[in-house]
C-alpha cells in the first residue's frame, strides 16, 4: 500500500459500515485500513454520542474537578493502579520519563452488576467508584461509557474484516473488556515558572489498548506525529470522534496497523492558567486476550517484532512504566 503523508486525519461516516449497503461497507473498511496503516488515526462521525450527552458529561467533570484536592483525594485508590476513581495531579508520566504530566483524571470501567456471575472476568475487576457530591456523575459517565463501547465494537468489526480476519473476530474479546473511560482535565497553570521546565499536558506517547475513542476536547493542543517526524494538529468536527490505533492492537497485526505517537501540547504562555478537558474512550480486551502477532501479519519482509504476551500481561508492564503500580 502506497505511503500517504497526511496533513490533517482522515474522516469517516460509521454509518457507511452499519447501514446495510455492501458496496459503502466495503469502502468504509478500505479507507478505515488505508489511515491505520499509515497515520493510525481518523474522525468518525454517526458514532451514537449525542450532544446533549457529551454536554451532561463535561459538565458533570467540570463539577467534580472544581472540588478541593482534599474532597478529590477521597476517591483516589493507588491500591488497585488508580484504575478506578480519581488520579491526582501529576501522577502519571509517559513511559521513559520521570516528570509528571499537568493532568488529573477519573477512571470508570465496567460495571459489575452488569457482568453475570459465571463469568471469570468478573473477579479480575475493582468495583466502580463515584463521587458522593455529584449524584447525576454515574448515570451520565455510564452511559457514555456503554455508547463509545458499542461504537468500538463496529471499529473493531470493521478492523477484523480489513485483516481478512472474521467480521466478529474480536466480539468475544472485548465482551466486558477491561475498558476504561477517562475524564481528564489539565489543570490551570497559575505560574509556569513553577513547574519543571520539560512538564506538559500530556508528553509523547502511545496508547496501551486495541483503540481509543476520543470525543471533543475542550480546547486545541493534541498533535499526532506523521511517518515524516512532523507533528500535525488533531482536531475532529463537533458531531465527530476521533478514533486511533492502540499498541495491544499494533502488536497484534505486528505494526500493519500504526499505533501513532501523539501528544497533548501547553498552550501559549499567556493561556497556561485556563483549564483543557479531554474525555479518551480505552477500549481494552480482556485480560487473556492472545497478543501474538497475526500469522497473516508476518513474512520475510516483516519479520516478527514482538514478543508473545497477554492483554493483562502487557497492560501490567506498561502500568509500571507509566508509574501507576509499584
Amino acid at each position: 500500500m502506497a505511503e500517504i503523508l497526511y496533513d490533517e486525519i482522515p474522516s469517516l461516516d460509521l454509518a457507511d459500515f452499519t447501514s446495510g449497503d455492501a458496496a459503502k461497507k466495503a469502502a468504509f473498511v478500505a479507507a478505515l485500513g488505508q489511515a491505520y496503516n499509515n497515520i493510525g488515526f481518523v474522525a468518525i462521525k454517526n458514532h451514537g454520542l449525542n450532544q446533549e450527552l457529551q454536554d451532561k458529561l463535561y459538565s458533570s467533570i467540570k463539577k467534580f474537578f472544581a472540588l478541593e484536592d482534599e474532597v478529590k483525594s477521597q476517591y483516589e485508590h493507588p491500591e488497585i493502579g488508580y484504575q478506578r476513581g480519581y488520579t491526582g495531579k501529576g501522577k502519571e508520566h509517559a513511559k521513559g520519563r520521570n516528570t509528571g504530566d499537568l493532568k488529573e483524571f477519573y477512571h470508570v470501567g465496567q460495571e459489575l452488576d452488569r457482568i453475570p456471575d459465571s463469568d471469570p472476568i468478573k473477579s479480575e475487576y475493582p468495583a466502580n467508584v463515584f463521587p458522593a457530591e455529584l449524584p447525576e456523575f454515574k448515570e451520565i459517565a455510564l452511559e457514555t461509557f456503554y455508547t463509545l463501547e458499542a461504537a468500538g465494537k463496529q471499529m473493531l468489526r470493521a478492523i477484523a474484516l480489513y485483516l481478512e480476519l472474521p467480521e466478529d473476530y474480536f466480539e468475544d474479546k472485548v465482551a466486558y473488556g477491561n475498558s476504561i473511560l477517562r475524564q481528564i482535565h489539565y489543570f490551570p497553570i497559575e505560574n509556569p515558572d513553577a513547574v519543571p521546565a520539560d512538564a506538559v499536558r500530556a508528553a509523547e506517547h502511545g496508547d496501551i489498548n486495541l483503540i481509543t475513542l476520543l470525543m471533543g476536547a475542550s480546547a486545541d493542543g493534541l498533535q499526532v506525529l506523521r511517518k515524516d517526524n512532523k507533528w500535525i494538529p488533531i482536531t475532529a468536527l463537533p458531531d465527530q470522534i476521533v478514533v486511533n490505533v492502540g499498541d495491544m492492537l499494533e502488536r497484534l497485526t505486528n505494526k500493519k496497523l500504526k499505533s501513532t505517537i501523539h501528544r497533548v501540547v501547553n498552550p501559549p504562555r499567556e493561556q497556561m492558567n485556563s483549564s483543557r478537558f479531554s474525555i479518551p474512550f480505552f477500549m481494552h480486551p480482556r485480560s487473556e486476550m492472545d497478543l501474538t502477532c497475526l500469522d497473516s501479519c508476518v513474512d520475510a519482509e516483516n519479520p516478527k517484532q514482538f514478543e508473545d504476551a497477554t492483554a493483562g500481561e502487557f497492560l501490567e508492564e506498561r502500568l509500571r512504566e507509566l508509574g501507576l503500580r509499584k
